[in-house]
């Protein structure tokens, strides 16, 4: 492997953990730069690795070195994060990681820390049980998360809190979601089998398929007329719950990129109104529509203020997959333990109320709303909903149980790594005819 391909991993770093750039965004442009697929591999491994592992060995790095140079140098600092990424994390052979690693000082164009970059990575060797011993003893360096993600986690899930920072640190399976319009699932797992890929169904969501690892699904048969979508399990259990049948009007607010709107159109022939507030990410949504052969009507507008798209008309089924932390995917999306505050919460409840609350009148009697989040925090689940059901009297919450999870005090909980899963929330609630 190249050692350009680590100082380009080291600049992409930096700019995710020092300068709140987001993961994809660098991964998509530093991707093209390398020509060969095992460098394009390395770097998605470091960009990855180096987001998820970043609170455990950024201090650690502080921790060796007599000055920072986070803010001097923050690619070779990054750098010397992700030297620490290969040999605890990656496990690289030692001498291949720690000459290539020196190596990459010189592609950053900082030939003179060379010597400091080898002297550090040899130091953490000689020193490693200790220093491992020292990160382990608080559940931020141990498990790489925010102090304030950490202590909420023992807050709400004090039994399962070790295990869900355990699991945000884990590979993931890639989970397909079979188009029931274009394939059927037995059909598409004979289809990938046949081509290499380790597919098989899962136990208990009908249209969902699991391969242990990620994988270019670009390049996998199906994927370019439209057979299956990249969907993780907990996120396809909302076309369970939604209770679909044909003719139905259907709303799904801040509905990009538009997941779940396909599931739902792929499970019956509804009139259904794929609502997103950024004019951008709409634009994913038609992206997605056109893939799967599906079609809805793309509405930009704010969920909270129906008055500038709603035409009056009742929806008989509302999903509202509500801004959120993002808590409960941490381990598809690392970058996000690095740039959500514990300040963001009470904004987020507050979209939240307010989102919740203007759509409710919108919903027809005897219909059902599903509220959904990719988060693992009580305030921002079963809390607002139960505002809601105190609120308005004719909000019921309807019971559920799902094989994996656990019941809230309104709803559902999916903690992250139940059943392999990623952590999401859902509650149903029912209006009355």
């Amino acid at each position: 492997m190249k050692a350009d391909t680590r100082a380009l991993a080291a600049r992409g770093v930096a700019e995710v953990a020092l300068r709140g750039a987001s993961l994809r965004e660098v991964m998509e442009r530093s991707a093209p730069r390398l020509a060969d697929p095992r460098d394009r591999a390395l770097l998605m491994a470091l960009l990855s690795e180096g987001a998820r592992w970043w609170l455990r060995f950024d201090p650690a790095v502080d921790g060796l070195l007599e000055k920072s140079l986070r803010h001097k140098d923050p690619a070779v600092h990054a750098l010397l994060v992700l030297g620490l990424v290969q040999l605890e994390i990656l496990e690289l052979q030692d001498y291949a990681a720690v000459a290539a690693t020196v190596e990459a000082v010189r592609a950053l164009k900082r030939p003179a820390l060379a010597g400091l970059v080898n002297a550090v990575l040899r130091r953490w060797q000689r020193e490693r049980e200790n220093l491992l011993a020292k990160l382990d003893a608080t559940p931020q360096t141990r498990h790489a998360h925010p102090a304030w993600l950490a202590a909420a986690l023992q807050r709400d899930w004090p039994h399962q809190a070790e295990a869900v920072m355990a699991a945000d640190n884990g590979e993931p399976p890639l989970i397909l979601r079979v188009n029931r319009r274009r394939s059927d699932r037995a059909a598409l797992i004979a289809r990938l089998q046949g081509a290499g890929y380790a597919a098989t169904a899962h136990p208990w969501l009908d249209d969902a398929l699991v391969l242990p690892h990620s994988s270019d699904v670009t390049r996998m048969p199906g994927f370019d007329d439209g057979q299956f979508a990249v969907q993780d399990g907990a996120a396809q259990v909302a076309a369970d719950l939604a209770d679909l049948r044909d003719g139905l009007r259907v709303l799904d607010a801040c509905a990009a990129p538009g997941g779940k709107a396909c599931h739902l159109l792929e499970r019956a022939d509804v009139a259904l109104t794929a609502l997103e507030f950024d004019a951008v990410r709409a634009e994913r949504i038609r992206q997605n529509l056109m893939r799967l052969r599906l079609d809805a009507r793309i509405v930009v507008g704010d969920a909270g203020a129906p008055k500038g798209w709603w035409d009056g008309q009742p929806f008989d089924r509302i999903l509202l997959d509500a801004p959120c932390s993002a808590s409960g995917v941490l381990r598809r999306r690392p970058d996000v333990r690095l740039h959500r505050r514990e300040s963001d919460i009470a904004a987020m409840q507050a979209q939240q109320r307010r989102i919740l609350a203007a759509l409710w009148p919108l919903l027809a009697p005897g219909g059902r709303l599903l509220y959904v989040t990719c988060s693992v925090l009580r305030a921002e689940n079963e809390a607002i909903v139960g505002e809601l059901l105190a609120d308005q009297p004719d909000a019921q919450a309807v019971a559920l149980t799902l094989p994996v999870g656990q019941a809230a005090a309104v709803g559902w909980q999916i903690l992250p790594g139940d059943g392999d899963l990623d952590g999401m929330y859902y509650a149903v609630l029912h209006k009355p005819r």
